[in-house]
């Protein structure tokens, strides 16, 4: 049971991270689409 909890909060985690980051890509390439 402990094992799941870990496997089911790494997941979380990981997920929530890539999220994020793909939001903040996506932010940054249209940030960069329009200066230009």
């Amino acid at each position: 049971m402990f094992l799941d909890n870990v496997v089911v909060a790494g997941v979380c985690t990981v997920s929530l991270m890539v999220l994020f980051f793909v939001g903040f890509g996506l932010f940054i390439w249209n940030d960069s689409k329009k200066r230009k």
